[in-house]
């Protein structure tokens, strides 16, 4: 089959397409034939090998020279070509999306814990930008409430634009932090108000906010502090751009926020894990189905200009999602 691989660390010219053979499932695993395969920030962290600090603290995923798993990719939409003999939920033939490793390929080996079958709204590329974004906007957004304010920092990016739509389904009042082309974007989505980064410093405003979503990771834990209400949530999650290697990155944010989490009353502050889980998607795949989120495709590529859409995503912060295409 066809993939695209990496060997080492480094900018998007170390992916190659190439044949490669195909994976065979576990027991508890669906092969997938891929239609679609969305392009996130872990796929340039993990290429790169960036920030240098992941490659030690997490060994699993980040070799000496490069990745574990060589190819690259997460997100996936397709159809069921064959199960585990552990597996009843799904069989050949089905619609499906999800979340595993090496999901630029043709085939794409998938735990049944990480598929759902896919909404009949979405076509292939709509569904392959939902698993990592959307469930990780949703599962950032545990600790809010019908009725509160909500702040998304980094609202016209992959997560930012999900999490937008899913706290108004759950009847938030959202202020979504982009730039200015992206204005109008967040405004289609929902969101009640609207801060120009470029022009406008939230963290000196006057508002006040039940929950903060940082997606971005370019602020001190005091100013994303600053604008929470005394009781309020601060939720971390990454973030980053890419300039070509760094040594923290926003790592260092995620360890002074755990180590404050333990401190402070005066807020609450968590640190976002986002594990795929099927009934995650299967709860995405809902509010899909009923219009209430929609994924937002600012391109397309086919499999074989793998890096030029990852080098779009590096370089022009593209907006919400950027999908290949078999």
């Amino acid at each position: 089959m066809k993939a695209i691989v990496q060997d080492r660390y480094g900018a998007p010219d170390v992916l190659e397409l190439r044949e490669i053979d195909q994976p065979a499932p576990g027991a508890s695993d669906v092969l997938v034939r891929v239609h679609a395969a969305a392009v996130n920030a872990r796929d340039w962290h993990l290429m790169r090998g960036d920030p240098y600090v992941a490659r030690l603290m997490d060994k699993s995923t980040f070799g000496r020279r490069g990745p574990r798993q060589p190819v690259r990719g997460s997100d996936f939409a397709g159809v069921v070509e064959s199960v585990g003999a552990g597996v009843t939920r799904f069989k050949p033939g089905d619609r499906v999306f999800g979340e595993a490793d090496g999901a630029f390929a043709e085939f794409v080996c998938a735990p049944v814990t990480s598929v759902a079958h896919l909404p009949a709204a979405l076509t292939f590329g709509q569904a392959a930008a939902f698993p990592l974004a959307a469930n990780t906007a949703l599962m950032g957004l545990r600790a809010l409430e019908a009725g509160q304010h909500l702040l998304v920092n980094g609202a016209s990016g992959g997560v930012g634009t999900f999490a937008v739509q899913i706290a108004k389904a759950y009847g938030a009042e959202v202020t979504a932090v982009c730039s200015t082309r992206n204005v109008d974007l967040v405004r289609e989505l929902g969101a009640d108000h609207v801060v120009d980064y470029t022009t406008t410093d939230f963290t000196r405003a006057t508002a006040q906010y039940d929950v903060l979503l940082d997606l971005v990771g370019n602020r001190t834990l005091r100013d994303l502090r600053r604008p929470l209400k005394p009781g309020g949530t601060l939720v971390l999650s990454g973030g980053g751009v890419s300039r070509g290697g760094s040594l923290i990155g926003p790592v260092g944010l995620i360890i002074r926020g755990t180590l404050l989490a333990k401190l402070t009353r005066r807020h609450h502050i968590e640190v976002l894990e986002a594990v795929p889980r099927a009934d995650n998607l299967r709860a995405l795949a809902d509010l899909a189905e009923t219009g209430k989120v929609v994924a937002v495709v600012d391109r397309e590529y086919p499999l074989a200009q793998a890096a030029e859409a990852i080098r779009y995503l590096e370089v022009d912060h593209a907006r919400a999602k950027v999908v290949l295409t078999l």
